[in-house]
């Protein structure tokens, strides 16, 4: 509704959708109105399509990890991890904490764990290490023969042993003959706290648990979330609250406020009103198609009676 800064300049074209810790965030309103369990998860597929599934709290046999607080409070999506394995070596120091970002799309890490991670792939990866032009990342390679380069998984190990693999961490670059190179798509930060991004999400569904404060992780090629379930408005049979209203989505300090959504239950069977404008609908629609019938009727007359006259006159 109202937007400034970067996003005038093309940061989020198409606008930005709160998913956050906070109050006024999408995920916050639906829980706060009992519409659904305080929980979603996001789907990212490998040929860049997705679902987001709002109230989603995940299979039984996925695997999670605990968020963590940012100065006592829980304010945005933080984990920690453990260790980093590159193929199936695990590299010491290379704990970090991160925030689970998908609106960032390639993911940061501190420079001494980057460092440390990019060495190992560099050794690992059976391809010649380049510099590719208009590309951000250091780690750049070129395929050394024609074969697909074999490009070692990057594993992030979280507490109790929770191991979330990433299997595919370069950025592919395609030119007029196929492959032309790859780059580790990670960069290293100046600060302490680095930040996972949609590109280590693909192929997952990730399931941001804001009632349990866990993020969990499964295998999935979106297709396998079943989003035809029927799910209550009122979850655990509570009575729902109304959605925030107009004066509490207000920004603070007179920021324009956002209408509040507004969601109601399926009526079991359409009102008289209803009724009476779908027949009206359907009276008109069988007219326009009678009408639309006489036009190309009186068309085709009209065109073949030309043909008709001289048709006679080469009789005579």
């Amino acid at each position: 509704m109202k937007q400034s800064g970067g996003y005038l300049d093309g940061d989020a074209p198409d606008g930005l959708m709160g998913l956050g810790l906070g109050e006024i965030s999408v995920p916050s309103f639906l829980a706060k109105g009992g519409l659904v369990p305080n929980s979603f998860s996001l789907c990212f597929d490998e040929d860049d399509s997705g679902t987001i599934f709002f109230g989603d709290q995940g299979p039984a046999n996925q695997k999670y990890t605990a968020f963590l607080p940012s100065n006592g409070k829980y304010e945005t999506y933080i984990v920690g991890v453990e260790a980093c394995c590159i193929g199936n070596s695990c590299l010491n120091q290379t704990s970090f904490s991160a925030v689970v970002d998908s609106g960032t799309s390639f993911t940061f890490l501190p420079n001494g764990v980057f460092e440390t991670i990019a060495q190992e792939f560099d050794r690992r990866v059976n391809a010649t290490r380049s510099s590719i032009k208009e590309v951000p990342w250091k780690y750049c390679y070129k395929p050394s023969t024609k074969e697909k380069p074999k490009v070692p998984s990057l594993t992030l190990v979280f507490p109790l042993n929770k191991s979330f693999v990433v299997f595919d961490p370069v950025f592919k670059i395609y030119g007029m003959e196929g492959l032309v190179g790859f780059c580790l798509a990670i960069e290293g930060t100046d600060i302490d706290i680095g930040t996972i991004g949609q590109n280590f999400m693909m192929g997952y569904r990730i399931v941001f648990d804001r009632e349990n404060l866990k993020l969990g992780w499964s295998r999935s090629n979106c297709q396998d979330i079943d989003d035809d379930r029927s799910m209550p408005l009122t979850p655990n049979g509570r009575s729902p609250n109304p959605l925030p209203t107009t004066e509490q989505q207000s920004a603070p300090g007179g920021g324009h406020a956002v209408a509040p959504a507004v969601a109601g239950r399926a009526v079991s069977k359409p009102s008289a009103a209803s009724e009476k404008l779908i027949s009206s609908r359907l009276s008109l629609i069988s007219l326009m198609l009678l009408l639309l019938l006489l036009h190309f009727l009186a068309t085709f007359l009209h065109m073949n009676e030309p043909f008709s006259l001289i048709h006679q006159n080469s009789l005579r």
